[in-house]
């Protein structure tokens, strides 16, 4: 299952992924050897790779002819496409999904070989040895779209609040990729309640963005509680009829900031939310449709109405869920915890941005992300840091004027960034980390921002806290690791944060215990991160019931 709703009833889409394909490590001593193994999957799920770092082929026979494109979601880390043993295309990054596009394939079977590399080097700037685990496989869905020489590249909805009601922004990007011109029709309907079209005359091998504002006067709004979705539909038709469409949801909210506060739909917000990586013990990265709706039921029981996607963009999947069900997310760039050194690695901009224009293109749409994010726990507190900083931030707001901003920071009372970003958002860990009590703590930063830092009068996040916790370890003692210390640190932690005047909310780190890179052992208890409320298997600990008496507690103020 790749989206939660039909996205085409024109072009002939198929999926590839949702069946077996072969597999076959390229290094190690298990080289040449042929698997069959499902996909979306991680090859750490497979018995014989449960930690296999290398480069391995995944290969299926494809039956097609003509103009196609193979669309995948995810490949982790780097991809290499072949097509009867020649590259049609490449790209890095996990978490973020690419298009190969191939025309004029002569008519019957042809041999799919998709190359995945989850190593660390110098190539890769974003992916290195990190708190969570870089995994390997193709981890999220693969499409093959029959095209015709004219097509519609993607629809972005951006809702707009006026005096006189609802609008929606929509462009429409569409591309030829004949060797001659072509003049078609664009039709635009907006759920029945608004439509337009015009006539479009594309030269060859060209494309076209074109921009329409709708009135949607009557459109209700998208609510935490009443999560309403419009779908958007583009149709290409010429004088042999409609060829081509493309369907999208959107859902009309407004979320801004104003002074201290964040205003969804021009209410203050007060966030409960979780951090949460895509990760699971069965299923590694590539969690499939109801162990993600678990995941959700579990944050929502708990009390949350807000989701972190630590640290990087997540499967649209999620995000058609939580647009679904009223759940707010804040989605971020695959970037964490790098060094000034790491940010100094000639790949590192490109990449970044490069995320950046993928996480934007592809989930502008969904009405549940309310704020992008980027580089988590960086180098905040540089000068050269701030430079990537502004570049990163000025990208997003070019791509999408409608969200606020934000990084989580981890730099005690010596980032220099806060005057960039629309809200200012801290990771803090008292009483796990050190000592100082939380109620002070919290105290503390939060009066620095206000009368030291450029993010005086913004509003503030605490976008990670915690403690970790082995599950099923107990001790009267109120160790470190036992359920018993976990839960009473959070319980000061969110009390701390929920009472601080000022605060717009909080994320725990986080939902669900994770796996980490191997490297991360000597800090790591069983090489996890054990903060979750609930472990790998989505056990409780006994923290589940305080932070769900808090949370539930709050959600009214």
């Amino acid at each position: 299952m790749i989206r939660t709703f039909c996205t085409h009833e024109i072009r002939k889409v198929r999926e590839l992924s949702g069946s077996l394909w072969e597999f076959s490590p390229c290094t190690g001593n298990l080289a040449g050897r042929k698997y069959r193994t499902a996909v979306p999957g991680c090859w750490e799920s497979m018995p014989d790779f449960s930690s296999y770092r290398g480069v391995g082929v995944f290969s299926r026979e494809i039956e097609t002819e003509g103009a196609f494109r193979l669309v995948f979601k995810g490949v982790s880390h780097t991809a290499r496409v072949c097509l009867d043993g020649r590259e049609i295309g490449s790209h890095y990054n996990a978490y973020t999904p690419f298009a190969v596009a191939v025309t004029d394939v002569m008519a019957g079977r042809h041999l799919l070989e998709v190359y995945a590399d989850n190593t660390f080097g110098e190539a890769s700037a974003l992916h290195i040895p990190n708190d969570y685990m870089s995994y390997g496989g193709i981890s999220r869905g693969v499409l093959l779209e029959e095209l015709t020489d004219t097509y519609i590249e993607y629809i972005h909805a951006v809702p707009v609040m006026e005096k006189d009601g609802w609008k929606a922004l929509v462009s429409v990007k569409v591309k030829n990729w004949s060797a001659a011109g072509k003049a078609c029709r664009l039709y635009l309907d907006l759920a029945g309640i608004a439509s337009e079209a015009m006539e479009l005359t594309l030269e060859a091998g060209g494309e076209k963005t074109v921009d329409f504002q709708l009135s949607a006067a009557e459109a209700e709004a998208w609510e935490i509680k009443n999560p309403k979705l419009y779908t958007v539909r583009a149709t290409l038709s010429d004088e042999n009829g409609a060829f081509d469409d493309q369907i999208d949801r959107m859902g009309f909210r407004e979320i801004r900031t104003e002074g201290k506060d964040i205003l969804l739909n021009g209410k203050k917000l007060r966030i409960r939310g979780f951090c949460r990586h895509e990760d699971h013990p069965m299923f590694g990265c590539a969690l499939p449709y109801a162990a993600i709706q678990q995941d959700l039921e579990t944050a929502m029981d708990l009390g949350a109405n807000a989701i972190r996607t630590a640290h990087y963009p997540n499967d649209e999947l999620f995000l058609d869920l939580c647009d679904e069900q009223g759940i707010l997310v804040w989605e971020e760039n695959h970037a964490r915890g790098l060094t000034l050194e790491h940010m100094q690695n000639p790949n590192f901009e490109r990449q970044a941005e490069t995320c950046i224009e993928e996480m934007i293109t592809a989930h502008i749409n969904h009405p549940s992300v309310i704020i992008w994010g980027i580089l988590n726990e960086c180098a905040s507190d540089t000068e050269y840091g701030y430079e990537c900083y502004k570049k990163q931030y000025d990208l997003i707001k070019h791509m999408d004027f409608s969200r606020p901003r934000s990084s989580a920071s981890c730099k005690f009372k010596t980032d220099i960034c806060f005057g960039l970003p629309e809200i200012v958002s801290y990771n803090l860990y008292p009483e796990w980390y050190h000592e100082t009590p939380a109620s002070e703590y919290v105290k503390d930063i939060y009066d620095w921002v206000q009368r030291e830092s450029e993010g005086s009068g913004k509003p503030f996040l605490v976008t990670e806290i915690g403690a970790g916790a082995i599950y099923g370890f107990r001790s009267h003692t109120l160790c470190k690791w036992s359920e018993e210390y976990q839960a009473k640190a959070l319980e000061d932690q969110i009390t701390a944060v929920l009472e601080q005047e000022g605060c717009s909310g909080i994320f725990i780190w986080q939902l669900c215990d994770v796996r980490v890179s191997d490297e991360w052992f000597a800090s790591r208890p069983r090489t996890m991160n054990n903060k979750g409320i609930v472990d790998e298997y989505r056990r409780r600990k006994l923290a589940y019931d305080v932070v769900k008496r808090i949370y539930h507690a709050y959600e009214d103020k």
